[in-house]
């Protein structure tokens, strides 16, 4: 197994993380949210990776095979799901927020300081 794929799931998420501290736009954020997000799956995928490894399907091969694990391609479904409900919340809140104060720059949105 190499470690590229983890290597690159850490530099995807770094460039989220990097984007949301730098954000000056809540749907900026939002976005950059998603990408963090997305580091996950590729980290799933690495996870459940195994070389030369066939479908997960049982029906015709011999017990001897190597296949992928099902449970981690079905938790990277799940986590799309998952990622796509967020990111509709977030955006509804950043809709919302740019109703009642005019501006989807966090700096502007003086009710919500404390």
């Amino acid at each position: 197994m190499s470690i590229l794929p983890y290597l690159l799931c850490a530099f995807v998420f770094g460039c989220g993380l990097f984007g949301i501290v730098t954000s000056r736009n809540v749907i900026h954020m939002v976005v950059c949210v998603s990408v963090c997000q997305s580091a996950t799956y590729i980290l799933l995928l690495a996870i459940g990776y195994k070389n030369h490894g066939t479908a997960p399907v049982y029906a015709d091969i011999p017990s001897s095979r190597v296949v992928t694990d099902p449970i981690v391609q079905s938790l990277t479904l799940t986590d799309i799901v998952v990622a796509v409900a967020v990111s509709a919340v977030l955006l509804a809140f950043a809709l919302k927020a740019y109703e009642h104060h005019g501006s989807l720059d966090p700096a502007e949105m003086t009710g919500l300081k404390g």
